[in-house]
C-alpha cells in the first residue's frame, strides 16, 4: 500500500531532504542534499510515496500556465530500484494529474519533464500525442514546446530540437529518475530515443504530452 502526500515546497524539512538523498544513494541520479534544497526554492509542490512510513519515491514539481497553456511541469523526481518503484510513480502521478484538474477544470494540461531512461515514459502512460515517439517527425510547434520546456527548466539554448536532448555538462541535472529494476516491456521500443544522448555528460530527453479534459475529470489516466 503506498500513501501519498503532497505539500508545499517550503515546509520541506532538512530531514525530509536528508531522507530523499538517501533514497537516491541507491540510483545514478546523483541527488545529493545539496541539489535537492534547491528544488525547494525553484518548485512548488513537492510529493511524497511512502510503503509503511518508507519512502519509495518523490517529485518536485508545479502547475502553471505556459503562454496561457495549463502545465504540469515535472522538475526532479527519482524512485526507488525495487518492485515498489512502479506503484510509487503510479501514486505520484495520480496525486499531480488530481491537482492538475482542482487547478485547470475542463482544461486539457500539458504534462512535461526531462528523463534519460526509456522507462521514465511510464509516468506518461494513458496521455495524448506524447513527443518524442518512434516514428514521429515533430511538427514546428511541438519542436516550440520543446525549448519552452527547456527554457523553464533552466536549459534555454542546450536543446536539439530535432531530437529533444538537453546537452548536459557532467554534473547532475533535474529529471524524472525512474529506472526500475524490470524495464516495462515499451522500453526496447522506446531507446531509439535516447541514442543521442551521452551519458557521461549526462544529457537528458525533453518529452511531453497531453492529458485531455475528458480523461481527467473521468481520473481515467494510468495511476
Amino acid at each position: 500500500m503506498i500513501d501519498v502526500a503532497t505539500k508545499d515546497c517550503t515546509a520541506l524539512s532538512d530531514s525530509e531532504l536528508a531522507e530523499m538523498a538517501d533514497m537516491c544513494a541507491d540510483g545514478s541520479s546523483g541527488y545529493e542534499v545539496g541539489l535537492l534544497s534547491k528544488q525547494r526554492e525553484e518548485w512548488v509542490l513537492v510529493t511524497h510515496a511512502r510503503e509503511e512510513e518508507k519512502l519509495r519515491g518523490f517529485a518536485f514539481s508545479t502547475l502553471e500556465r505556459i503562454g496561457g497553456t495549463p502545465s504540469l511541469l515535472v522538475g526532479v523526481a527519482s524512485f526507488v530500484r525495487t518492485t515498489m518503484a512502479e506503484p510509487a510513480l503510479r501514486a505520484v502521478m495520480r496525486d499531480l494529474y488530481r491537482r492538475a484538474l482542482l487547478a485547470f477544470p475542463d482544461e486539457d494540461v500539458l504534462v512535461g519533464t526531462r528523463m534519460e531512461d526509456p522507462a521514465a515514459f511510464r509516468a506518461y502512460g494513458g496521455l495524448t500525442d506524447v513527443v518524442p515517439r518512434p516514428g514521429h517527425k515533430a511538427s514546428g510547434e511541438e519542436r516550440a514546446w520543446g525549448r519552452r520546456l527547456a527554457k523553464r527548466f533552466g536549459a534555454e539554448g542546450q536543446l536539439d530540437d530535432r531530437v529533444f536532448v538537453v546537452r548536459g555538462d557532467g554534473s547532475p541535472s533535474g529529471m524524472l529518475d525512474y529506472a526500475p529494476r524490470k524495464s516495462p516491456t515499451e522500453s526496447d521500443a522506446l531507446a531509439e530515443l535516447f541514442e543521442p544522448i551521452e551519458g557521461a555528460r549526462r544529457d537528458c530527453l525533453v518529452a511531453f504530452g497531453w492529458a485531455m479534459a475528458e480523461d481527467l475529470a473521468a481520473a481515467s489516466l494510468p495511476g
